[in-house]
Formats: structure tokens, C-alpha cells, sequence
């Protein structure tokens, strides 16, 4: 009789898990990676122009990339050290997609307060050294 019943409840554990029918779970997508490309507006290539605002969009956008690196969103910032007319930034970062990675961008205090314009590209990060942040 207890092979019996184990065997019936064993049939009905069977049974309700063959008719689940909830939807598997899918993990999301991982993020992916982005490049924005920063150049200086052209009031700004000469230093004698920069003003106490521009001065303080700077320091906003630098606070920003450093919140960013904190949090794991943003892999790599810097800039070239050439003229102001030659000049130009590079932010790697991560996003859900397109249109996070564009919100991104476009919320970046030196783009908000016109210091410098931001071209957005989708990037293929292939390799990365650990330590490469020094």
C-alpha cells in the first residue's frame, strides 16, 4: 500500500510539473557597449574664453564620469592632451540600448550647458587590461 501511494504521489508531481505553464524565465539582455566621442564647442578652443559656467560643466562631467566609474557603468573616460582645436574625449560605458546609451550622452552636463558636442557609436569592447584605469 505505501508503494502504492508513493508511486500515485509521485505520478501527480509528475503530472503538475508537465502542465506547467508558466513562461520560462529569460534572463535580460546584457548590456551593451557604447563610445562617446567629446569635442570641445569652437568658442572654447581659445583658454582665454572659458567662463566661470563652462569652468563649472567641467567639473559637473568629470563628478559624473567618476559617479559612473563607482557605479560599473562607465569602463574608460579621458581625453587627448593636444590644442583645444585638436582635442577630444572618449567615453566607453555601458547601456540597456541605443536609446539609454543616447539619454546618456545627452544628459552629460558639458552637452547640456553647450561646452562640448557628443557623437554616440555603438562599440565592440574585445579586450580590456585589469589595472588599465592607472
Amino acid at each position: 500500500m505505501k508503494n502504492l501511494l508513493l508511486l500515485a504521489c509521485l505520478a501527480f508531481t509528475a503530472a503538475a510539473f508537465a502542465a506547467d505553464t508558466s513562461p520560462p524565465t529569460v534572463a535580460p539582455p546584457a548590456p551593451r557597449h557604447y563610445l562617446i566621442v567629446l569635442k570641445l564647442v569652437p568658442r572654447l578652443h581659445d583658454d582665454q574664453a572659458w567662463t566661470k559656467e563652462d569652468n563649472a560643466a567641467v567639473g559637473a562631467h568629470f563628478n559624473r564620469l567618476k559617479a559612473g566609474v563607482a557605479a560599473g557603468q562607465v569602463l574608460l573616460a579621458g581625453r587627448t592632451k593636444e590644442p583645444g582645436d585638436r582635442t577630444f574625449g572618449l567615453v566607453v560605458f555601458t547601456a540597456a540600448d541605443e536609446t539609454a546609451a543616447r539619454g546618456f550622452m545627452n544628459a552629460d552636463p558639458c552637452i547640456v550647458a553647450g561646452v562640448m558636442t557628443g557623437e554616440l557609436h555603438p562599440y565592440g569592447l574585445a579586450l580590456m587590461a585589469k589595472g588599465s584605469e592607472t
